[in-house]
C-alpha cells in the first residue's frame, strides 16, 4: 500500500467517513468534522503509519484531504 492509500485510510478511520467518499477537495473540519483532538490523532497516526514527520508549517495548512496528500507526497516511495 502506498503512502496515499495509507493516508486516505487514516483520514477515513479518524473521521468515520468511508474512503470512497473522500476526494482532494473534502474539507477536514467542515465536511469530516475533524476538530482539534481528532486533528492531533490524525497527525500522530499519519506519522506513525508512514514513518515520517510532517513539518509544522505543513500541519498548519492542512485544510482538505488534498492538503494531507500533498504534505505526505514528498515521502511517497520512501520507507
Amino acid at each position: 500500500m502506498d503512502h496515499k492509500q495509507i493516508a486516505l485510510q487514516v483520514v477515513a478511520e479518524v473521521s468515520g467517513v468511508d474512503v470512497a467518499k473522500l476526494d482532494p477537495q473534502t474539507e477536514l473540519v467542515a465536511q469530516l468534522g475533524i476538530d482539534s483532538p481528532k486533528a492531533l490523532h490524525l497527525l500522530v497516526e499519519l506519522e506513525d503509519r508512514l514513518g515520517i514527520e510532517i513539518d509544522d508549517d505543513d500541519v498548519a495548512n492542512l485544510k482538505t484531504v488534498g492538503d494531507v496528500l500533498q504534505a505526505i507526497n514528498r515521502f511517497d516511495g520512501a520507507d
